[in-house]
């Protein structure tokens, strides 16, 4: 059940605080406050719950404020409770009528909250708060310069121009999972499936035997190679054989106890573990058999299945194991337009992206910067229609005409130097916030996060902007009360 919040937060001067004390109005989080667009964000909120069945929900700007909250100051769901009940201007980032000392929900919330928001949600909700800062002041145009963009001789009746950059790019963001190998993951499942047989023997305790596991054995098989600094291929081929036989005959003794019933007394974690074993243990048992490494959609932690190696080919981690996201970047903006836990070939949504462009500003860019692997020539065909201008250099015999080859090199220059934000952008969010290790476990909140890492950079960006702005207009008024000062100074002086 959802209670639309029809009442207005009070006025910034009525905000009651204890001790006769009041909020500073030159606040980041007051700023941040009114740089969001609250209504149109409940709005769509309150859709997804009954109007008249279950408890009252909190409100919608309670639940997003709280992840910006936590993903801007970088804490734990925990420590996101305790700093809103002990910070009033985080309570007023929230709504909140006025200061209580009390926690607002408990941390097991902020699951839930991510569970509310998917990602097309968030992406949404991502384009209502850029859009008025990318909006020129008098019309809808953007220039690439970051001005204003002169169109008084425009035809009005003709297509728009190309106008703006586009800078697009493509990484990965590992998630919380330890380095998988093919024996610790095996040791890991069998493990779980002697937890597994434990459960559903506990309530013939006492009646008969437990089927043997022989799991100290196979522990002890499992420490013998893994504590070697080096061990060889054989010595881990074999173990890993070890640990293929113990976890097959662990998942008989489970369908044989499946086949009386005692899948009833496991509950929905031990059930979801055991269909994952289940999968990890044909998965493996391929790959030992058929001597290689890979198979399709090759699970890497049991905990997090929906987990993939992405093959990055960098040098400090060739392979990474998380979701590989594609965005892009305009003005400085970043807008999230992929997320796939598989691999895949960034190329294939370069075209959709120069769509989504049109999409919001009415026209094409001017050009487009990408890395190598975008140059492809279905892209370089969908640019030349379009009359859009594709970083790198071009196809075909290099320029012999000494001018003009200095001016591409010049033009490719620069282009490298405008496709270094994006890098700038991936280095920001897994360096300054979560996206170097994203610590939920279910692929839709992993999700989620990704998404608010990115809001929470553009709202960083904007406060940015008008934190500038002030110290630029302080700048301004301070210079003039000193030219004024000194001409008084001279008139007393030409005066006396």
């Amino acid at each position: 059940m959802y209670l639309k919040d029809n009442h207005n937060q009070l006025e910034f001067e009525n905000f009651y605080l204890p001790f006769s004390g009041h909020l500073c109005s030159d606040n980041r989080w007051v700023i941040l406050a009114g740089q969001i667009p609250w209504q149109q964000i409940e709005e769509a909120y309150g859709e997804l719950f009954s109007e008249d069945n279950g408890c009252p929900a909190l409100s919608a700007r309670i639940a997003l404020g709280s992840l910006l909250i936590k993903e801007r100051l970088g804490i734990s769901d925990r420590e996101t409770v305790e700093q809103i009940r002990e910070n009033p201007y985080l309570q007023y980032f929230l709504g909140l009528m006025e200061y209580q000392d009390k926690p607002l929900f408990d941390n097991s919330m902020m699951t839930h909250f991510r569970k509310r928001f998917d990602k097309e949600i968030l992406s949404d909700i991502n384009e209502k708060i850029v859009e008025p800062a990318m909006k020129d002041t008098g019309n809808n145009e953007i220039d690439s310069s970051g001005g204003k963009k002169d169109t008084s001789d425009k035809d009005e009746n003709g297509p728009p121009s190309n106008e703006g950059k586009l800078i697009a790019d493509a990484t990965c963001t590992p998630a919380d999972i330890s380095y998988p190998t093919d024996l610790s993951l095996l040791n890991e499942a069998r493990e779980k499936s002697e937890e597994i047989i434990d459960a559903m023997h506990e309530p013939l305790s006492g009646v008969r035997r437990k089927p043997r596991t022989y799991r100290h054995k196979a522990r002890k098989a499992y420490l013998a190679v893994a504590k070697q600094k080096k061990p060889g291929v054989k010595k881990i081929r074999k173990a890993i054989g070890q640990q293929l036989r113990y976890l097959k005959r662990n998942l008989g003794h489970i369908e044989r106890m499946a086949e009386e019933g005692l899948l009833l007394y496991l509950d929905k974690r031990l059930y979801r573990l055991l269909l994952v074993i289940k999968e990890l243990y044909r998965q493996q048992l391929w790959m030992y058999e058929n001597r290689t490494h890979s198979v399709a959609d090759r699970i890497v932690s049991i905990y997090q299945p929906h987990v993939r190696p992405i093959v990055r080919g960098k040098a400090k981690s060739p392979v990474e194991f998380g979701a590989k996201i594609s965005i892009s970047l305009i003005r400085g903006f970043s807008f999230v337009d992929r997320i796939d836990w598989d691999a895949y070939n960034e190329s294939c949504d370069l075209i959709e992206q120069i769509e989504r462009y049109r999409k919001r500003f009415g026209f094409y860019p001017e050009s487009v910067h990408v890395d190598k692997i975008y140059r492809t020539r279905e892209n370089r065909q969908f640019c030349k229609e379009h009359g859009i201008r594709m970083s790198g250099p071009p196809l075909g015999k290099p320029i012999e005409e000494a001018e003009v080859l200095k001016a591409q090199r010049k033009l490719q220059h620069q282009d490298e130097l405008d496709r270094i934000a994006v890098e700038g952008k991936f280095g920001q969010g897994k360096r300054r916030f979560s996206l170097a290790c994203v610590m939920t476990k279910l692929a839709q909140t992993s999700e989620v996060s990704i998404i608010v890492s990115f809001i929470v950079m553009n709202l960083e960006k904007i406060l940015t902007g008008i934190l500038s702005f002030l110290l630029f207009v302080l700048w301004r008024l301070v210079t003039r009360l000193r030219s004024i000062d000194l001409s008084c100074r001279s008139h007393r002086l030409a005066a006396a």
